[in-house]
């Protein structure tokens, strides 16, 4: 068993990637074709995450690679981006069958290594694609209530920003919701604007620690 004292000891990603690859903290492991533990720059400054991988992200081990990566793809490409200048991932490091949701368990066992990936990478911004990873953080949101909202909160020792998008996947078969996440995410290169002007005009001061959505709103950067 991989214990969570091993995953906070990784110096890298590439450790936490031999570490998922021996990973049996739930079952997934024996189903799973590929590990799927994330991609990127591991100095990104925006880092996008996930659910959890689908079945062509279980083949290819790679997050967000059929037709809803296609369009998150597209989206940060609309930016002037490439993938290779992001990071992303998902909270599960293994497919659910059947692409299940997945159980609390699950999520619980993989949370470690997602704490740690951010530790390391220590994105400016951590922008949620759907319900299911904003849930992770936080559970009393709904997103179609702050859909589009950037807020700040402590984790991990820091003050770090969060922005909430409805997932790629939804948005595909949704005309007016496909529009709305594309109008939500070109506001990703003003927040980062927003956040190094905060940063240099205050670099001392912290967050504080939002628990309910009136909070959050009082928190909101953009």
């Amino acid at each position: 068993m991989i214990d969570e004292t091993l995953i906070n000891n990784a110096k890298s990603l590439a450790d936490l990637e031999d570490l998922i690859a021996k990973c049996e903290r739930c079952l997934l492991y024996k189903t799973k074709t590929k590990d799927v533990p994330g991609i990127g720059n591991e100095h990104a400054e925006v880092m996008f995450i996930g659910e959890a991988p689908g079945k062509d992200e279980d083949l290819q081990g790679e997050p967000f690679v059929g037709a809803a990566g296609k369009f998150l793809t597209e989206m940060i490409e609309d930016l002037g981006w490439k993938r290779s200048d992001v990071y992303i991932a998902n909270v599960l490091k293994h497919r659910p069958p059947n692409n299940r949701d997945p159980e609390p368990s699950e999520a619980d066992a993989c949370w470690p290594y997602l704490k740690r990936q951010i530790e390391i990478i220590s994105p400016k911004l951590i922008v949620f694609l759907g319900r299911h990873s904003m849930a992770r953080f936080f559970p009393t949101l709904q997103i179609s209530k702050v859909h589009g909202q950037a807020f700040r909160k402590e984790f991990l020792g820091k003050s770090q920003v969060f922005l909430a998008l409805y997932h790629p996947a939804a948005a595909l078969y949704n005309g007016g919701m496909r529009d709305t996440l594309k109008n939500d995410f070109q506001k990703i290169p003003k927040i980062l604007d927003k956040i190094d002007e905060i940063t240099a005009s205050k670099p001392s001061e912290k967050a504080t620690t939002p628990t309910n959505t009136e909070q959050i709103k009082q928190e909101k950067l953009f």
